[in-house]
């Protein structure tokens, strides 16, 4: 019998899952839910390539994260077999409790809740299935256990989660800029007073790493097409939910039903078990099946927001350098609900203003480290010669204004 599960990554090449735990968690129904949403949410609107799942990407993460154990113990890190696989476990459901369409859900039908909230009920949950074997995996997750550096691997400014989707997004996107020399980096990885830490001999593959992580950001995640799909996206959602409250008879799915008809918080997982069943059967396509109906609703808002995200009219969109005045704003608003035909109010659905910033890299945050040859150690801000680290560091802020586009 084989001891292990191949799985054919485009990026990777050839992954082995080990039977057992592992091999347990990828065929889990919680786990299979992330073939059916796509890693890079709206994105193919401008990357038609974009089209790789979480599913995908979790994969990959595990790979990254055993050739990282497999580097650090061949440099004299002592990692225990049992550690070895509980952090392989937990960088496997490091994004199980993602919602479709990445973050659009948490700001419309869940509030004050997180994904990373709902991926540990979901680990919870598969540890129940598990009789327990996931008790190590969780307290590593949450980073409750003594060795620091093992969720470093799963959660820092360089864990194998980044290294993997910015390779895997750069791949299917076909944005080059973004492709990392991961490989580089997990063999240079190394451990000093319980902390991850990178050898000098890769700083330029670190240099590139921060640096395509910030085209990464701006051509693809922050891209202006993306974030106005997105929008498009979160004000027919919030419309939908607003009929509802109405008592309107809104078309969707069980699942996608239960969050519209109730205010979903923290609190309201907490009181109602099935909460976490109804989550777990969201995934992209109950949102576009939905999508497809209301195209035709009664309701002119729903509808005309609808077909927009069926037929890709998607929000125009003004990048600003400063913030949008309340005036601009409102003048806005009241073409819009003239053209449009339709009450002021109703118009607040057919614009989004967002203020969007990405730190390139956060000094006080969470530094990467550099260790030299010599044993001193610093920060890859005082090592590189090549990234000006006050501009890295600065905030960049674009103002962006969606608004629906009229005749």
């Amino acid at each position: 019998m084989n001891d292990s599960k191949i799985i054919n990554d485009p990026v990777f090449g050839f992954i082995k899952i080990p039977r057992g735990l592992l091999l347990s968690i990828v065929q889990h129904p919680l786990m299979q839910r992330l073939t059916r949403i796509k890693q890079l949410g709206m994105a193919n609107v401008v990357y038609p390539g974009a089209q790789h799942t979480r599913f995908l990407h979790s994969i990959g993460a595990f790979h990254l994260m055993s050739e990282a154990i497999l580097s650090l113990e061949q440099k004299g890190v002592f990692i225990f077999d049992s550690e070895a696989e509980a952090v392989e476990a937990a960088i496997l459901m490091h994004d199980i409790g993602h919602a479709p369409f990445s973050h659009v859900l948490e700001d419309t039908l869940i509030h004050g809740i997180s994904h990373e909230e709902i991926s540990l009920m979901m680990m919870q949950r598969i540890n129940e299935d598990l009789r327990g074997e996931l008790n190590l995996a969780i307290k590593i997750f949450k980073d409750e256990y003594p060795k620091k550096f093992l969720h470093q691997l799963i959660s820092s400014q360089l864990d194998v989660d980044r290294l993997d989707y910015l390779r895997r997004d750069s791949f299917f996107t076909g944005v080059t800029e973004g492709n990392i020399g991961s490989a580089r980096i997990i063999k240079m990885l190394n451990v000093v007073d319980d902390s991850l830490v990178v050898e000098s001999k890769a700083i330029y593959s670190i240099e590139n790493y921060l640096t395509s992580r910030r085209l990464m950001y701006w051509s693809v995640y922050l891209h202006k097409t993306v974030v106005a799909y997105e929008k498009t996206l979160i004000n027919t959602l919030r419309r939908a939910e607003y009929l509802a409250k109405q008592g309107w008879d809104i078309f969707a799915s069980p699942a996608l039903r239960y969050f519209l008809y109730n205010d979903i918080d923290a609190k309201w997982f907490e009181e109602h078990p099935e909460t976490l069943d109804m989550y777990s059967q969201l995934d992209d396509s109950d949102i576009w099946s939905a999508l497809k109906v209301w195209a035709h609703s009664d309701d002119k808002i729903l509808s005309m927001l609808a077909d927009d995200m069926v037929n890709r009219h998607i929000f125009k969109v003004e990048v600003h350098d400063e913030p949008i005045s309340k005036e601009e704003e409102e003048t806005l608003r009241s073409t819009i609900a003239e053209k449009a035909d339709i009450s002021y109010d109703d118009a607040d659905y057919l614009i989004s203003v967002n203020t969007v910033q990405k730190d390139m890299y956060d000094v006080n945050d969470d530094h990467i480290s550099i260790l030299y040859k010599d044993g001193t150690i610093k920060d890859i801000a005082d090592a590189s010669e090549l990234l000006n680290v006050d501009l890295l560091s600065k905030k960049i802020r674009k103002y962006y204004l969606c608004y629906q586009r009229l005749q």
